[in-house]
């Protein structure tokens, strides 16, 4: 009977199932800087993934990652927010670069492939970089060429020091101040003053714009095609478009560049 009763307990059990790190909340230095990686919602088919972590889930693990490894961070070390195709709002943005401030960490940047993520931390005031879903899931697959993403719509300034990146085309209504940058692989509308760095077509597409209300770029660029803006503004504006013509950067007043 004992021997029995052994046999049925062995045959019922189950192989311990492992845990994918990439399923957690993690922290990870690359290049002298400190990651913070979100678990994706989803995992394009690549990962026998289970239920998605709800957001007290996260929250839960984000803390005992913090108080596990207080001690090996320096103080005022700035941090790069990796969250996948997780979507985040403001509030949630600020618990975590709360979470962060408390032991002493700063929440500089927010990499996304959700649209909703990335308006949400440039809202907040943080340098946002969005990418596609695959590239963000898959960085060690070769890049694709693939069709811009939709438009990131922006209403707010961009201020000093925030860093707007974005597959697709940039609109910002506000002002660009010196000291913010726009990157874009479409074009860039900044519907107020153009006061900082911007760059259009960032893969190579000399077709792409940059179209503003006031046109005073500290640097300008489409594609490759380079150039700095005037060192004296001019007396009076006008809605002015950038563009390349042989090889080389144009601007034009925006009536004249649609009569074109």
């Amino acid at each position: 009977m004992s021997s029995d009763a052994s046999t049925s307990t062995t045959s019922t059990s189950e192989p311990e199932k492992q845990i994918d790190t990439n399923l957690q909340v993690r922290f990870k230095t690359e290049e002298g800087k400190l990651l913070l990686l979100l678990p994706p919602e989803s995992n394009n088919g690549e990962i026998e993934n289970p239920t998605p972590m709800t957001w007290t889930e996260i929250w839960q693990q984000l803390k005992q990652r913090l108080i596990a490894g207080e001690k090996f961070w320096q103080p005022k070390t700035e941090v790069e927010l990796i969250a996948f195709d997780r979507l985040l709002d403001t509030r949630q943005l600020q618990e975590i670069a709360e979470a962060l401030q408390e032991e002493k960490l700063q929440l500089e940047k927010v990499h996304t492939s959700r649209r909703q993520t990335a308006v949400a931390a440039a809202t907040v005031g943080y340098s946002v970089e969005q990418k596609s879903i695959s590239t963000s899931l898959n960085q060690n697959s070769p890049e694709k060429v693939q069709p811009l993403a939709e438009p990131l719509y922006l209403e707010m300034t961009v201020r000093s020091g925030v860093e707007i990146r974005h597959p697709g085309t940039v609109i910002v209504v506000g002002d660009l101040n010196p000291g913010g940058s726009v990157i874009a692989d479409g074009d860039i509308l900044v519907w107020g003053r153009l006061r900082g760095v911007v760059h259009a077509g960032a893969r190579g597409n000399s077709k792409s714009v940059i179209m503003t209300l006031q046109m005073e770029p500290a640097l300008i660029r489409i594609a490759e095609q380079v150039a700095r803006g005037p060192e004296k503004p001019p007396v009076q504006f006008y809605p002015e478009v950038a563009y390349v013509v042989d090889q080389s950067i144009r601007i034009s007043r925006a009536r004249d560049f649609a009569r074109m």
